[in-house]
């Protein structure tokens, strides 16, 4: 890739996982939707995060070679966002030998992305940016990825990080920001872990603590939280107040949405992101939902209700309703996930952070 904008998807939630099928039909979505990239991290595939130590058992390491090769022959960059969690309390040359042994793991994969990732965990250390950046260096020494990424564990100034992980060094963010390569991207998730908006004025401060254009890490339609489980986020991407896709086209490398637990759902508003972005960027693509007619046009009508109301506002009688609306209609798999949604089986995960 060159420097042009990133469009694409970061696969990097808490809770209920994707199936492997789901995630080779993302890839293809993504593909005919004119998007560039396709990040896979996660929160709960443990071999990228609390047990990144170990390798990968064959099994899964084999689906995830089959995920890469095919998103490369749709074109799309694909990577992995590795978590080395809290790894920089103790990086010693034994854990350090334990890196390099799953870095050549994942080489093998032949992705072109990789994703350092220190996001959600303790920060409030002496010498954190020092360390991060000295594990940082080893990957990517190590690694044979063509384009790196970095998530600090102070990804926007939302005081809701504090809160959660300690008080952010002093010029943690400039000490990164001086010392990466200037090619690295460097993931910002706006004013709040969750933005609905991207003022100018906010990213061009953020561009010059970090001394590059930051990557978008948007948090839409992404519904993995406490107070957001309950919702489908189906409304397209530019109704959110204030969004504005135009400044971050001119001060951002690129954005990176991180979509729903339900993989299918997550089509419908990322089609809104892509179609409002070619529409801006002046491109001619033309793009639109793809799916079951009718399971569409439910969907359309039940939106409100399922995005605003909340699950919890729906009672016990118009649950089953909707549940035998949708169950008319199975296999298709955006039925499935409103099914499994209405019957509660995706529910909170508490490791998430909010």
């Amino acid at each position: 890739m060159t420097s042009a904008f990133r469009l694409g998807t970061v696969e990097g939630f808490f809770g209920r996982q994707w199936s492997w099928p789901a995630r080779r039909d993302h890839a293809t979505f993504l593909a005919h939707q004119g998007f560039t990239s396709y990040l896979y991290a996660p929160k709960n595939d443990g071999y990228l995060r609390k047990q990144w130590a170990e390798p990968y058992p064959a099994e899964a390491f084999t689906e995830l070679k089959a995920l890469a090769a095919h998103a490369a022959g749709l074109g799309l960059e694909f990577g992995v966002g590795l978590s080395p969690f809290e790894l920089y309390r103790d990086f010693s040359s034994a854990r350090r030998d334990r890196l390099l042994r799953k870095l050549d793991q994942l080489n093998a994969l032949e992705a072109p992305l990789l994703a350092v990732l220190f996001d959600d965990m303790l920060g409030d250390l002496p010498g954190l940016a020092t360390t991060q950046l000295a594990i940082f260096d080893c990957i990517r020494t190590h690694s044979n990825a063509s384009h790196f990424m970095l998530c600090p564990t102070y990804y926007s100034d939302d005081p809701l990080l504090v809160k959660h992980f300690g008080q952010q060094p002093e010029r943690y963010l400039e000490e990164l920001g001086q010392a990466l390569p200037t090619e690295v991207d460097v993931f910002w998730t706006g004013p709040k872990v969750i933005s609905h908006a991207y003022p100018r004025d906010h990213l061009l401060a953020v561009g010059e603590r970090l001394q590059r254009k930051p990557l978008l890490w948007d948090n839409y339609p992404v519904n993995d939280a406490k107070r957001l489980t309950p919702f489908l986020h189906l409304l397209p991407f530019a109704q959110r107040p204030g969004f504005d896709l135009a400044p971050v086209l001119e001060l951002c490398s690129g954005l990176l949405a991180n979509p729903m637990n339900q993989a299918a759902l997550s089509q419908i508003p990322l089609t809104s992101l892509a179609l409002h972005y070619h529409s801006t960027a002046g491109h001619s693509i033309e793009t639109s939902v793809e799916g079951n007619p009718a399971v569409l046009a439910f969907l359309a009508t039940d939106t409100p209700r399922f995005q605003q109301a909340g699950l919890d506002k729906l009672d016990a009688a118009e649950r089953d309703l909707l549940r035998q609306r949708y169950a008319a209609l199975l296999p298709d798999p955006m039925a499935q996930e409103v099914c499994d949604w209405l019957q509660g089986l995706y529910t909170f995960d508490p490791a998430c952070l909010t």
